[in-house]
């Protein structure tokens, strides 16, 4: 065996004997960091997570994160969040070996909360299939408001109120007939631009735009500041409330 091979293995066992956190007496909500997300997505929504009324004990968890990413570390997690990333088929590449885990994790009780990239991945084609229905482009879809995967912004209906959030490439979700889903947003077509939806004994709350963005990511993309934090606290609450 190459000694990259050598080193890998030992990485890998490591990794497998790594304890989950210990309990620290609050609501404990991991978040993903790793290379199926983008630099400052994953500090983002722990910020959000922070800022929640929910006294969240926030730690980051991936391949090379001191928390590792495990049925054993989920089992003691109050929520999961899955933030944004890059391609999806490259993001689902590094975490599909975790769909068993995170279905059984929130069928069980568990809390899913996907923003962006961590929302086509709650859906089936690929995905974690966490959703009553898959994922699409809302860039695809008919009368789409954004057509190209720049950097912009995008209005939506937010419980009746029109606003415009931080937005990149993000998904609509398709629902099927019949489903259980709460629709908390749409987008100006119509599309569901957000909702939360029971999965088991869990729940799962999904949301295509970024309402988690913080000033700077405005300033990169040189856009007007639009805050839309209290849209994903409200998107936290849902999710927390939902089992």
């Amino acid at each position: 065996m190459r000694f990259d091979g050598i080193l890998g293995a030992v990485q890998r066992a490591f990794r497998s004997e790594a304890a989950p956190p210990r309990p620290s007496g609050r609501p404990l909500a991991l978040v993903y960091r790793g290379p199926a997300s983008v630099s400052g997505c994953s500090e983002a929504v722990a910020g959000l997570l922070e800022a929640s009324r929910w006294g969240f004990d926030v730690r980051y968890t991936g391949p090379n994160e001191k928390v590792p990413l495990t049925a054993e570390s989920l089992a003691v997690a109050a929520v999961y969040a899955q933030p944004g990333g890059g391609d999806l088929s490259r993001g689902y590449r590094h975490l599909k070996r975790l769909r068993g885990p995170l279905r059984d994790y929130v069928a069980g009780g568990g809390r899913y909360l996907g923003f962006c990239l961590g929302g086509y991945l709650a859906g089936a084609t690929p995905g974690f299939a966490l959703l009553p229905g898959d994922t699409d482009q809302y860039i695809a879809t008919p009368g789409a408001t954004v057509d190209d995967e720049e950097d912009t912004l995008v209005d939506v209906r937010w419980r009746g109120r029109d606003r415009s959030v931080f937005f990149q490439d993000g998904p609509c979700f398709l629902l099927d007939p019949g489903n259980r889903a709460t629709v908390l947003a749409t987008y100006p077509n119509g599309a569901v631009a957000a909702l939360v939806t029971p999965y088991g004994a869990g729940s799962v709350a999904v949301v295509g735009p970024h309402p988690e963005a913080t000033d700077d990511w405005f300033a990169d993309a040189d856009l007007p500041v639009r805050r839309a934090r209290d849209l994903g606290l409200d998107l936290v609450d849902e999710v927390m409330a939902g089992t």
